[in-house]
């Protein structure tokens, strides 16, 4: 499963879940982009500049390539998603709150199609 490709298809599909207004697939769906994006941060290596002079100049000086994921990451931030979302569903419907556990069941089978 390619990065790009992923985020394609979950943007298409939140796409359509925004004009169906599918709010648990749209949630869902938000927070699996997020989770990819957010994983392909560069890490801070906690090197900064201490004097202006020290600091990089020009156009794109500062700019650094994402970091590259592989499917294997893909895939386990998806399906990561999912899981987080039924062991809440599990423990809300402990709690009696049914509602939000059957949202939260929502969101999970709204990125099932990404966990093969």
């Amino acid at each position: 499963m390619e990065l790009d490709e992923t985020l394609a298809d979950l943007r298409a599909s939140l796409t359509e879940a925004m004009r169906e207004r599918d709010q648990p697939a749209v949630s869902a769906l938000r927070a699996a982009i997020s989770a990819l994006e957010n994983a392909q941060a560069v890490p801070d290596d906690g090197a900064r500049a201490s004097a202006i002079e020290q600091s990089p100049r020009g156009e794109g000086a500062t700019e650094v390539p994402r970091r590259h994921l592989t499917s294997h990451e893909v895939q386990f931030l998806i399906e990561t998603e999912v899981d987080l979302r039924e062991a809440e569903a599990t423990s809300c419907d402990r709690l009696g709150q049914h509602e939000r556990a059957e949202r939260l069941r929502a969101e999970a089978d709204a990125l099932a199609p990404w966990t093969t």
